[in-house]
């Protein structure tokens, strides 16, 4: 063998702590790196096929980052894919034919700076395309190219947050993986900066709001169940779930691990991530508040027991 075909040293997983993510800490850098999220979400929306639930605009979190899936190019010359590395903390547009550009994520760095590059490098790559640059589901207005309001991007702060999301993101792809009807990936999602799955039985709803993204979001009977690393309304990183439509006996259920509750403000069930972390037993906790909800959303919205127990993973692999 070369020393191309040994593995990089790597520390056990088992010996490695879940990581502590304090909001007040890196509140800025997270504004700034939600909204570099924001660019690679509008190049989802704009190029990807329309999909229920909106799930075409829906990015994912990969070993490399916040990540489009291959996008069909406009002027039809292959695929493109859009990445935010927070390994290199680079953006990084990638033409399938194997042209690259990368648009470097530095502290003091402005968004308006990053996308104006990034949307230059995509321009080279696939020519000019039309953009709608105004955020989505946040708190500021300025169109993305011209936004110089944010500009923290503390690299530690960044790899800290990426450690955690992604134990997130493996406790989510376990919940999904065992369940029968249709599901969701788990999606990273832009607008609310969140990991999130959804399961769903296979019923219509109607949309608790008229608004463009829960009228095509929540149109469909769901349970979602995600993790956020915190925002203004809840400044603390934590786990969360909640049921579309829901009856008002959801509020009363009594989930495990015992500290995950209600938020009633929220109007979803939280488990806080210094819970999460402070357990000897991290994932599985983790799981099991996953499972828990699943199992009383069944139960008081009167989903179907196959799907119920497709969920807690009862039923044999179809062969």
């Amino acid at each position: 063998m070369t020393t191309a075909d040994h593995d990089e040293p790597r520390t056990s997983g088992a010996g490695q702590r879940w990581p502590a993510l304090s909001y007040g800490e890196w509140r800025l850098t997270c504004d700034t790196l939600h909204a570099h999220t924001q660019l690679l979400g509008k190049l989802a929306t704009r190029l990807a096929p329309p999909e229920p639930q909106l799930q075409h605009a829906a990015l994912r979190l990969t070993a490399r980052g916040w990540e489009t899936a291959p996008l069909p190019a406009p002027d039809r010359s292959g695929a493109l894919v859009a990445l935010l590395d927070l390994r290199t903390h680079e953006a990084v547009i990638e033409h399938s034919d194997g042209r690259v550009r990368r648009v470097p994520l530095t502290p003091h760095r402005s968004v308006g700076d990053v996308a104006t590059a990034v949307l230059g490098a995509v321009e080279g790559l696939v020519g000019p395309m039309k953009l709608n640059l105004t955020p989505q589901e946040v708190p500021w207005t300025a169109p993305l190219d011209e936004d110089d309001m944010h500009h923290t991007y503390e690299p530690a702060q960044v790899a800290t947050y990426f450690s955690a999301a992604t134990r997130a993101a493996l406790v989510l792809a376990e919940l999904r993986a065992p369940y029968r009807g249709r599901s969701s990936p788990v999606n990273a999602w832009w607008g609310t900066f969140d990991l999130a799955i959804a399961l769903y039985s296979g019923e219509p709803a109607e949309a608790p709001t008229t608004n463009f993204i829960m009228r095509n979001s929540a149109n469909a009977q769901q349970i979602e169940i995600g993790w956020w690393p915190g925002d203004n309304r809840h400044p603390q990183a934590a786990f969360f779930g909640f049921a579309v439509p829901a009856p008002s006996s959801f509020a009363t259920g009594a989930l495990l691990p015992p500290a995950a509750h209600w938020d009633p403000g929220l109007g979803e069930y939280i488990l806080e991530w210094d819970d999460v972390i402070g357990n000897p037993e991290p994932h599985q906790a983790s799981v099991q508040f996953g499972r828990s909800l699943i199992a009383h959303a069944c139960m008081v919205c009167d989903w179907g027991p196959v799907l119920s127990a497709s969920a807690r993973g009862e039923l044999a692999p179809l062969s």
